[in-house]
């Protein structure tokens, strides 16, 4: 196209899209896989990120799973997400106008604990923990809403 620049698969848009995938890794004895953030220190929670350009969201749950954990089981669509704020300490990574983030929820229940291959540029260190417990560690409250669902619906 005339006057266009030349598209690049490897250049990152200026903004995140202010959409992400939790996808909650767990075991049929209801083991949980946690993982802590670089950025904030000590953020712990399940497999997160944001949708790229054009990415449905099991796409986005699927790579993000194997990007942050190894793990290329198949996830699960729950059908459902939530709508939070974006915290201020994150906000500068999206447009002026966004405050807000859709995050749709996914699982992964495996037969038991698999061993973990973390991306160290995101990620410091994983645990598994008994779902209560998990519970009462990850930083984030959608996060601890999805684990509770699990509980009920496999507790």
């Amino acid at each position: 196209m005339p006057g266009s620049l030349p598209h690049d698969a490897n250049v990152r848009p200026l903004f995140k899209r202010p959409e992400s995938v939790l996808v909650l890794v767990y075991t049929v004895d209801l083991d949980v896989l946690l993982i802590c953030r670089r950025e904030p220190a000590g953020f712990w929670q399940s497999v997160t990120g944001s949708l790229e350009a054009g990415e449905s969201p099991q796409a986005a749950a699927q790579r993000e799973l194997a990007e942050e954990t190894g793990i290329t089981e198949p996830v699960v669509d729950h059908g459902s997400s939530r709508v939070f704020p974006i915290k201020a300490a994150w906000r500068k990574r999206y447009a002026p106008q966004v405050t807000e983030n859709r995050e749709h929820e996914f699982s992964v229940q495996l037969a038991e604990r698999v061993p973990v291959e973390l991306d160290p540029s995101e990620h410091t260190e994983h645990l598994w923990l008994p779902m209560v417990e998990a519970i009462a560690k990850v930083s984030s409250h959608s996060n601890r809403a999805a684990l509770r669902s699990i509980l009920n619906a496999e507790g």
